[in-house]
């Protein structure tokens, strides 16, 4: 089965970065009730829902205190968790993340392993794109990202 997840933050909290499971110094927190990690909640979406678990705020909304402030590992080793008691395994992860920054090329290969490692290392793959100027993300209000995965029974 194949589900898809999408998820945008703004700018806007104090503090580091969290994006893609990596903490990027020097770069805009982005604002949300966990660490607002577009990349790992819009791979969550995605998971949850090519298994029909429902979606990131069933299990992770802000009727759950535990989560508030929580990193990417957490959302993703949980959900992974999920998945198995269901009964499915993760295929494949990919995920495009849509923003002016950060510039992923340099750390593209260190995200796509966090991310895996989160996921029990499941393969993730990652894209970015600036979207040429356009839109909420061109203008460098916040971050958007897109995950398509695929579950298979265990």
């Amino acid at each position: 089965r194949v589900g898809l997840g999408t998820d945008v933050h703004a700018y806007g909290d104090d503090g580091p970065l969290w994006l893609a499971g990596l903490e990027w110094p020097g770069e805009k927190a982005l604002s949300g009730h966990s660490d607002g990690d577009a990349v790992a909640h819009a791979i969550v979406d995605a998971l949850l829902g090519a298994a029909g678990l429902g979606d990131i705020g069933t299990h992770f909304g802000t009727d759950h205190p535990e989560y508030a402030g929580a990193h990417a590992h957490a959302f993703l080793a949980r959900t992974h968790a999920l998945l198995g008691e269901a009964g499915w395994r993760i295929g494949n992860v990919s995920v495009q993340v849509q923003a002016n920054s950060p510039r992923f090329a340099s750390r593209r290969d260190e995200a796509e392993r966090a991310l895996s490692h989160a996921l029990g290392g499941a393969p993730v793959s990652i894209s970015a794109t600036t979207t040429d100027g356009l839109g909420f993300t061109g203008r460098g209000d916040g971050v958007a990202a897109f995950a398509v995965a695929l579950v298979i029974p265990a």
